[in-house]
């Protein structure tokens, strides 16, 4: 279920959770695409070239069970590159990011009273772009300072042919919110989203 990390690795527990009914369900409705998605990413993630190998080794995105709707997980070697992670475990719900091209940019600023608040506000602001422009994105670069974002999102129209979207995200929620960094210095950053 969780995408394989070195400092993440799948274990019992992870396990279990593919017997959750819930998930179960949510993965049967969606054709088991997003499974392939999740696994798929990791080993490409694992195996890019990348001059900076710190940055690979924390950098990778999961997808968790939480009753019905589903938890988006992004983690980075900083705290702008798991919430870039977690916006791609974002489009994953919906798509294969792999399949969208990063053909236009829209550029977001967001701000919040903290930085657990501010995932929560970067993720609905971009559900909030996909909705209104009917768009799909499969790149984001973040900068944070202190708890101001800004952020630029790559992607282009949705194309119900190629892209065949499995689910629409409603939101991001302050269910399971967490920023924090791991004992092996890598950032989480983490929520559920309502489908």
């Amino acid at each position: 279920m969780l995408t394989r990390n070195r400092d993440y690795p799948l274990n019992a527990t992870h396990r279990q959770s593919f017997s959750n009914p819930a998930f179960t369900h949510w993965h049967a409705r969606l054709a088991g695409r997003k499974l392939e998605v999740s696994w798929k990413h990791e080993r490409e993630t694992m195996h890019e070239p990348d001059p900076a190998p710190a940055r690979r080794a924390c950098r990778g995105w999961a997808h968790f069970p939480h009753m019905a709707d589903i938890g988006v997980r992004g983690f980075g070697v900083d705290i702008a590159q798991a919430f870039e992670q977690a916006a791609l475990a974002l489009t994953a719900v919906i798509t294969d990011p792999d399949a969208v091209r990063p053909l236009q940019r829209v550029d977001l600023v967001c701000e919040a009273p903290d930085i657990e608040l501010l995932l929560t506000d970067w993720l609905n602001a971009i559900v909030f772009e996909m909705a209104t422009r009917r768009m799909l994105f499969s790149r984001f670069d973040v900068r944070i300072e202190g708890t101001r974002l800004r952020g630029q999102l790559h992607g282009e129209a949705v194309d119900q042919a190629r892209h065949r979207p499995a689910a629409e995200v409603k939101g991001a929620t302050m269910t399971e919110l967490r920023v924090e960094r791991s004992g092996k210095g890598c950032w989480r950053a983490q929520c559920i989203v309502d489908v």
